[in-house]
């Protein structure tokens, strides 16, 4: 069986309305920063995904509504 990338499995879970979650190192790869950085979003309110198990896992749609966010906040108070 094939390893599957993450764009190809969230299109195959998209027309069911589900999208997988990533872990920590998954979210610093889609974004090219470091574990600290990832950190710092958590601290800074980034929404994480409950599980049943140890780990962070973070639900890649919320992950980046809520960077546009910050961003939008960020350039009204300037």
């Amino acid at each position: 069986m094939a390893t599957q990338t993450l764009a190809e499995r969230a299109e195959i879970l998209r027309p069911a309305g589900i999208s997988p979650l990533l872990t920590t190192a998954q979210l610093m790869a889609l974004y090219g920063v470091s574990n600290w950085t990832v950190n710092e979003w958590v601290k800074n309110g980034c929404p994480l995904e409950p599980t049943a198990f140890r780990g962070r896992r973070f639900d890649p749609d919320r992950v980046r509504a809520w960077m546009a966010e910050q961003a939008t906040a960020l350039a009204a108070s300037a």
